[in-house]
């Protein structure tokens, strides 16, 4: 069992808290969103909730139908576009001949513990030994569950380069991957791999690994900007203007790859919830909307399928595509999967159980008005 310590990371200091501190994004102490973020408490009500209560269905009750993948599966590279869920917000991406792995946990839980914390459901469909040869890990924040220290630990030499925001190098080389092969970016920057561009768009987070780093760090978007294709991921965000303006300036994307789930209006300043996934779907331009950020670990107190079924009910009048891969399945152009794989169980509707970011109330997205 790694140390609980050792997993905390270590909070940015020297020339790279010196970077930090010039950017726009960092103010009086800590990075900062474009919006306030007001709504991000666990009231006494909310904290009993999400430890003792919520539904009765926040865990599979039996086994998930995980699509078990090889290192043969991935032995030839792609020249234009695959993408793999390998189940929460960990992601394959294999666009026009480069293979990034985005936010790799193969831990078994979302927590600096191995005893306690949020468990995974299902244990991960491709080995870490049988990843393809890497050209880049892009992380997204340093949360538990999108920043995990065996995982980085472990894959500390099998890529050439990680590609982070403002202040994640510092958890990396903590950790001990060689400061040579980290890149941070701001917000805007980019980097090139080949002739693809990975562009650090914004999102509206927050970061931190214990109680005294809060902010410490920054928290991205990502877009991949291809020759002939383009995909967008959101990272953990809640609703915020600046998505159309990425849309404006990247898009159109053919995939996007959103965060659906871990939604509570307690905290709909720093998670989406579906309702509002497809709207940041539209404001970016996405093409074909792909979920990520559910069905892995109970990080809230809704079902373990409610994001799902309710992202395909505000999804449909929309007329708006939506991938279904089971965890461990592919995504190509010509093969998308859209069939449902998970149970029928009970879930609450977006009326019973609305979540909307504040500050948001003159933003229009496609004339509907928050």
């Amino acid at each position: 069992m790694l140390n609980v310590w050792s997993a905390l990371g270590s909070k940015p200091s020297g020339e790279r808290l010196a970077r930090i501190e010039r950017s726009p994004q960092y103010r009086d102490g800590h990075f900062v969103n474009t919006l306030p973020t007001l709504l991000t408490g666990m009231s006494l009500s909310t904290t009993r909730e999400f430890f003792f209560g919520g539904s009765d269905y926040r865990l599979p009750a039996a086994p998930l139908p995980v699509v078990t993948r090889t290192a043969e599966d991935f032995a030839e590279p792609v020249d234009s576009l695959r993408v793999t869920w390998l189940g929460h917000s960990t992601l394959l991406i294999e666009l026009e001949g480069v293979r990034v792995l985005v936010d790799p946990v193969w831990g078994e839980r979302a927590s600096p513990s191995s005893l306690f914390g949020p468990k995974r459901f299902y244990a991960p469909p491709l080995d870490m030994a049988d990843l393809p040869p890497l050209d880049a890990i892009v992380i997204s924040h340093d949360h538990y569950d999108h920043l995990d220290e065996p995982s980085i630990r472990a894959l500390a030499d099998q890529a050439p380069r990680f590609i982070v925001p403002l202040g994640v190098g510092s958890h990396l080389e903590y950790w001990g991957v060689e400061a040579s092969r980290i890149t941070e970016l701001d917000w805007w920057d980019e980097i090139s791999l080949g002739d693809v561009r990975l562009v650090s768009t914004p999102s509206r987070h927050f970061s931190g690994r214990s109680l005294n780093d809060r902010d410490a760090t920054l928290w991205s978007s990502w877009a991949f900007v291809g020759q002939s294709r383009r995909l967008f991921y959101t990272g953990d965000t809640a609703l915020a203007p600046e998505f159309a303006e990425i849309g404006e300036r990247l898009g159109p994307f053919d995939l996007s790859l959103i965060e659906i789930g871990a939604y509570n209006q307690a905290w709909a300043d720093v998670h989406l919830g579906p309702e509002q996934a497809v709207a940041v779907h539209q404001m970016v331009r996405g093409g074909l909307l792909v979920p990520v950020h559910w069905g892995l670990f109970d990080l809230s107190t809704h079902g373990w399928t409610e994001p799902i079924e309710r992202l395909l009910v505000a999804a449909e009048p929309l007329g708006i595509e939506v991938a279904l891969p089971r965890p461990g399945e592919s995504i190509r152009p010509n093969a998308v999967p859209t069939e449902p794989w998970w149970p029928a169980i009970p879930w609450e509707t977006a009326e019973e159980k609305p979540v909307v970011s504040s500050g948001i109330e003159d933003l229009e997205v496609d004339g509907t008005t928050f």
